[in-house]
């Protein structure tokens, strides 16, 4: 006996949905300024605190931010992760009208 049930896959009749680039890279962009090339993901928050580089403030649990590390990491891809850093989104888009960076 057939069963009644439809398939939920796209039928071949529709078309292919348009790939969405930010959610397959797991919402990582890279961003050139004059501070380097950077890999930057917004979170929506974490479990735990962290100190933002750009205000020397505490990014509190549960605060959206953006985690930013090198894109040009002179030891390899794994030590830049390494290095990555956690900025209130604020301090992130000001960094270039700051005084001596604090980044590193």
């Amino acid at each position: 006996m057939p069963s009644s049930r439809r398939s939920r896959k796209r039928p071949w009749t529709e078309p292919v949905p348009e790939l969405d680039v930010l959610r397959a890279t797991g919402g990582r962009t890279v961003e050139d300024a004059g501070d380097g090339s950077w890999v930057v993901q917004r979170v929506r928050g974490s479990d735990r605190s962290y100190r933002c580089p750009g205000c020397d403030q505490l990014v509190p649990p549960g605060t959206p931010h953006v985690v930013a590390w090198s894109a040009e990491g002179l030891f390899g891809a794994d030590r830049a992760v390494e290095d990555r850093r956690h900025w209130h989104s604020a301090c992130w888009s000001a960094r270039g009208r700051r005084g001596p960076s604090r980044r590193r």
